[in-house]
């Protein structure tokens, strides 16, 4: 599913690339490169969401968490260049509500990220075999066997 959602992922950022490059071309507000490297940094985040799907935490979790590092730092830079060439091109082609709730979700990607990393190089490793003597086992195995029922 997580490469499904990267493809289309792709497939939404080339398109809003073209769109925003066909907007440039009738009334220039940005230059094109600022564009292309918001197009390349998204395709990037959604090449580490393809790494995340394909190579298992517990297998190779240094290629994991650095194609989710990957994915969510390339994914945060995105969104806020994507704000930012909607600011350039406002009022023509995006409202000023439109600009204000894309740096908001920009704004919140970006105070999310730090924690994020934090937090994550904290947690050490899932376990997925419990020994049966670990004291929240028991817990696990009553979990378990809801989730049968």
């Amino acid at each position: 599913m997580i490469n499904f959602s990267a493809f289309l992922g792709a497939a939404t950022m080339y398109t809003r690339y073209k769109i925003v490059e066909k907007q440039n071309q009738t009334s220039y507000f940005s230059t094109p490169v600022f564009n292309l490297v918001s197009l390349v940094l998204g395709l990037v985040g959604c090449i580490g969401m393809g790494i995340v799907a394909n190579f298992q935490e517990l297998a190779v979790p240094l290629v994991h968490d650095g194609g989710a590092l990957l994915a969510f730092v390339c994914g945060v830079v995105y969104t806020l260049l994507q704000s930012v060439i909607s600011y350039k091109s406002c009022p023509q082609w995006n409202s000023l509500s439109t600009c204000h709730v894309r740096m908001a979700i920009s704004a919140v990607s970006c105070a999310a990220v730090v924690p994020m990393i934090a937090c994550a190089s904290l947690i050490s490793i899932t376990k997925l075999e419990w020994n049966p003597k670990e004291k929240s086992v028991t817990l696990r195995i009553s979990t378990e066997i809801n989730d049968d029922i």
